[in-house]
């Protein structure tokens, strides 16, 4: 019976074990920031959509009924 070959496993050193925590963060971060991008550019849209329809509805002359 013959043993199994041992093979050497390369342990990261801290700096590699920290730049792959801090990308992996990072990813996540660049994620929520883009969401909190597309969310001003949707509120900033609806803004615009609502003055709008406030400001025609001020030149809106009353109608007699």
């Amino acid at each position: 019976m013959q043993a199994a070959p041992v093979r050497a496993i390369a342990i990261p050193s801290f700096s590699e074990a920290f730049r792959g925590i801090e990308s992996l963060l990072m990813s996540g971060a660049r994620r929520n920031a883009w969401t909190a991008v597309l969310e001003d550019r949707r509120r900033a849209k609806d803004r615009v959509e609502t003055e709008h329809v406030l400001e025609a509805a001020a030149t809106r002359t009353p109608q007699a009924t």
